[in-house]
């Protein structure tokens, strides 16, 4: 392997004007540098990223801990997007990107922490995991550069689409729409959970509304069966809701097929909503009213604040970044 010295010996000039040189620093004449630059070239030269991360105390490598519970994976319609835009925004910035293992016997034995410090990683970012996990709060309290997604730790800056404003303005369309009699079925205890259904009651409240104690029904986030039979049980109720909001676009679609099951018409003779915006919802007939999240936005903003803390550590304090929502008003809410 070409080393900088071997660059060095074959131009007939000292190591640091070969490292100035490749660094386009202003003090090296740029005809010099050019040689210099060709002759690496030709040497096959690349930087070693071992002695560069000594001397540095940087590896260039970002790690992401993700761990979605519907084993879902990369094909998550929300995370996949947000994971996306992370990932161009810290390839701008010259680092790549690790999944983390997220098993305790892939990692040898090692905490969390001990294995992101045994790889290396510049900083981490956590996506959909369990927060409240003893390994990932030590992660979180420890000096490793840190972002959370969706969640919020006091001392770690978490990025985080405006879940309560969506919320606030889907319920307010409804409510526009003649609205008054409505169900929610809402995802696992979460802090996203937590947040937009303290929106959804204090919105319903502040307009006069009052949302049936056995119409806030649970259903875990994507999961069409589980939304599908809380539907069923709506449905049957004797005094039926007017419309139910499902916790997520993808969820949505077992309230469809119950409702088409049960002979009734989506948008006409029973209303629903969702919230995330994903492509899907859109080509579906009726379109869905939902709550679009900008994704890629909340992808890139922690990107750029994880590049920032790496660079700046000791400038950089805890941050609570919203990232705003879009209401989609598509064709499943009926005009009461």
């Amino acid at each position: 392997m070409t080393s900088l010295k071997d660059v060095a010996e074959a131009c007939g000039v000292s190591v640091a004007t070969v490292s100035k040189a490749l660094r386009d620093q202003y003090d090296i004449g740029e005809e010099t540098k050019e040689y210099i630059k060709k002759i690496a070239d030709e040497m096959d030269y690349h930087p070693n990223s071992m002695a560069r991360a000594l001397k540095t105390r940087r590896t260039g490598n970002i790690g992401v801990l993700f761990v979605d519970e519907a084993q879902s994976g990369l094909t998550h319609d929300f995370f996949s997007r947000v994971l996306d835009g992370f990932k161009r925004g810290i390839e701008e910035e010259g680092f790549d990107l690790t999944f983390i293992n997220a098993s305790a016997e892939g990692r040898e034995g090692m905490t969390l922490l001990q294995h992101c410090r045994y790889r290396g990683y510049d900083g981490v970012a956590l996506a959909c995991i369990d927060f409240e996990h003893p390994e990932v709060k030590e992660l979180v309290q420890s000096e490793l550069p840190v972002v959370t997604i969706d969640y919020a730790f006091e001392n770690c800056t978490v990025v985080r689409s405006d879940n309560a404003g969506g919320e606030e303005q889907l319920v307010q369309y409804l409510y526009d729409m003649g609205h008054r009699d409505i169900a929610v079925i809402h995802g696992k205890d979460s802090f996203v959970t937590r947040e937009r259904l303290a929106s959804i009651q204090a919105t319903a409240k502040k307009l006069g509304m009052t949302i049936r104690p056995e119409c806030i029904m649970l259903a875990a986030y994507r999961d069409v069966d589980a939304t599908a039979a809380c539907t069923r049980k709506l449905l049957q109720m004797p005094k039926v809701p007017t419309c139910i909001m499902c916790p997520d676009d993808y969820s949505s679609l077992g309230a469809r097929n119950v409702i088409q099951e049960m002979g009734m018409v989506v948008g006409k003779d029973i209303s629903i909503t969702g919230f995330d915006g994903i492509w899907l919802a859109s080509r579906l007939h009726p379109a869905l009213t939902t709550v679009k999240q900008n994704t890629s936005e909340i992808g890139l903003a922690a990107a750029r604040n994880l590049t920032e803390q790496i660079s700046h550590a000791d400038k950089m304090g805890a941050q609570n970044i919203s990232i705003p929502t879009t209401l989609v008003k598509g064709e499943t809410v009926a005009k009461v």
